[in-house]
């Protein structure tokens, strides 16, 4: 597991690397209109995803049972099968789609929520230049 700083509050965020490690972002939980909410800052950019899916991932890969590829992609372009990003967008996901809130900016889901999972000792994720993989610990 990557030794990662903060606690995941607004005023502490968990400082994270992207999966290859070669752009650094933040992370904290939160509220937005009422809903709880994984505030993600790459940048000058604040993405937001369902707080569910911290937990609705960890438990999708330990049924899975063995390594995924996170596939991560922009919300306009279509994931690949059968991997982390493709599984946040699905109708067949437990919110019945996007995990990511923000119209235009829902998808990167498999590349920024990886490293929290391995970050809260949820996961193991590889650190290739590229085609990186996941799995539940």
């Amino acid at each position: 597991m990557t030794k990662v700083k903060g606690t995941g509050t607004p005023e502490d965020p968990w400082q994270l690397k992207t999966p290859p490690l070669t752009s650094e972002y933040q992370m904290h939980y939160g509220e937005k209109d009422g809903k709880e909410v994984i505030v993600c800052v790459v940048g000058k950019t604040t993405l937001l995803y369902d707080r569910r899916a911290v937990d609705d991932l960890h438990k999708m890969l330990k049924k899975h049972g063995d390594w995924m590829l996170l596939g991560s992609a922009d919300e306009q372009k279509q994931a690949k099968d059968d991997t982390v990003e493709a599984w946040a967008r699905s109708k067949d996901n437990p919110v019945g789609g996007w995990y990511g809130l923000k119209k235009g900016l829902r998808g990167r889901f498999g590349m920024y929520m990886p490293p929290l999972l391995e970050a809260l000792g949820l996961a193991e994720v590889e650190h290739n230049p590229r085609n990186n993989r996941m799995r539940a610990k």
